[in-house]
């Protein structure tokens, strides 16, 4: 997508932003604008056009998983902090992302850290993921692993370099 393309679509989509969270009011236009003008300027500057194409099927299919794989996981630490009866063996673990450092990976972790139970905290030396999980008796690697290829996919399945 060329860059007047793109910056026509982003302007696009935050003018339609506004109108949905602010509604439209003839009076609020010149403000509109201005946020318009200055929430495309910036997304331009801060994620340049290029790059990966992101998958309607792929967003679509992540989005719907993510209310029930939050909810059994909300559900699973309350019983874990209510039942002593169930382990709490909380520690980190490491996984090993198969996408490289930069914009996509840092997408993925804070998509990640929405999950109770598991959260990203740190890259290691040697590339991976540390994480901290409250029972690290549960499979949380393969977890994050396929969380990580569903995200990929809805990314259009081509990681960025930077």
């Amino acid at each position: 997508m060329s860059s007047p393309a793109a910056a026509f679509a982003r302007a696009t989509g935050f003018l339609v932003l506004w109108l949905v969270l602010a509604g439209f009011n003839p009076g609020d236009l010149p403000a509109a604008a201005v946020a318009v003008a200055a929430a495309t300027w910036t997304s331009l500057r801060l994620l340049p056009p290029g790059g990966s194409r992101l998958s309607l099927p792929g967003i679509a299919r992540l989005a719907l998983r993510f209310p029930g794989q939050s909810l059994t996981a909300g559900i699973d630490v309350a019983r874990r902090a209510l039942d002593s009866r169930l382990p709490l063996r909380p520690g980190f673990v490491t996984v090993s992302p198969q996408l490289p450092p930069g914009t996509q990976r840092d997408a993925f972790c804070a998509y990640a850290s929405l999950l109770p139970g598991t959260l990203p905290i740190d890259t290691n030396d040697d590339g991976t993921l540390l994480v901290h999980c409250l029972d690290v008796g549960q499979p949380v690697a393969a977890q994050m692993a396929a969380d990580e290829a569903l995200f990929a996919r809805a990314l259009g399945g081509r990681p960025d370099n930077g």
